[in-house]
């Protein structure tokens, strides 16, 4: 089985159609491209030109949103061989996916559902990470969701959750630190705390992301994961205290909605190389 995670060090973008003529024609200073796996499963066409030329300059992360790990139903196989398929073809530095559920029965929802933490999801979801992981032939990063409500029926701190899952599969950890943040908004939680706790040495990529706020019906603060800004002042500070414990790791920026020029997106990108470069005095400030 290859490392769950060979990316550089450095800042990453996902990659857009907006912005293939860029890429082509400029050669950004970028560390590397995230490409969301069920965008390229067909079998040919312009999107695999384009994504075929850039994994020839630049390396690959391959995220999944529709695996369904934490689904009560079998996962589904042919989809399972369409994401190898692509890791075949393509040979990307990372795959990861999301501790959450998108299908029932017959049925695909097109979003990333909350799972209770209990014994028995957990068991379901190492389950199914032991599948994934054999049949693709590559370790896989989990990555901790955002949520905007709370199950009674959980008996597992989240943190402690995604712990056990990686230390009985093998699996790697994927920080969203734009999902703590609004987490802990949405639960009046303490993201610093949830840093602290967090299992860094299992860490292989860790994600920004600029989130929305609106308000509840009781008028509190209600964070929401829209992925279709510039990355808060708070999630950044938030994000500069997780590198003092992680050390340097591949740090991917999100801007999935309202997508802006690549301009704007390659600034984000430089703020991330920068507080990587600035790492140990971010490290020795954290301490």
């Amino acid at each position: 089985m290859t490392r769950f995670n060979t990316l550089p060090q450095r800042a990453g973008l996902g990659l857009k159609p907006e912005h293939y003529g860029d890429i082509l024609s400029g050669n950004p200073n970028i560390g590397f491209f995230e490409v969301h796996a069920e965008n390229y499963m067909g079998e040919g066409g312009p999107p695999h030109r384009y994504l075929s030329a850039i994994a020839e300059r630049y390396p690959l992360s391959l995220h999944g949103v529709g695996l369904s790990i934490g689904g009560s139903r079998e996962l589904d196989k042919t989809h399972l061989g369409r994401l190898k398929k692509l890791i075949e073809r393509y040979r990307p530095a990372s795959f990861s996916e999301h501790l959450a559920w998108s299908t029932h029965e017959s049925g695909y929802f097109n979003d990333l559902l909350p799972l209770p933490y209990t014994d028995e999801t957990r068991d379901r979801i190492c389950a199914h990470i032991d599948q994934v992981q054999e049949a693709l032939g590559t370790r896989m990063l989990l990555e901790n969701p955002s949520t905007y409500l709370l199950f009674e029926e959980s008996t597992i701190d989240e943190i402690d959750f995604l712990r056990t899952i990686s230390e009985r599969t093998g699996c790697g950890l994927l920080l969203d630190v734009n999902n703590v943040m609004v987490s802990a908004i949405n639960h009046r939680l303490d993201p610093y705390d949830y840093i602290r706790r967090f299992p860094v040495e299992r860490v292989g990529e860790i994600h920004l992301a600029g989130y929305d706020e609106t308000a509840d019906e009781a008028g509190e603060r209600l964070a929401i994961d829209a992925h279709a800004s510039t990355v808060h002042d708070d999630v950044f500070a938030l994000y500069e205290f997780a590198l003092g414990r992680t050390g340097p790791i591949p740090t991917l920026v999100e801007w999935d909605n309202d997508v802006p020029d690549f301009p704007t997106l390659s600034a984000e990108a430089e703020r991330v190389d920068d507080a990587l470069a600035r790492l140990p005095d971010i490290g020795r400030r954290v301490a």
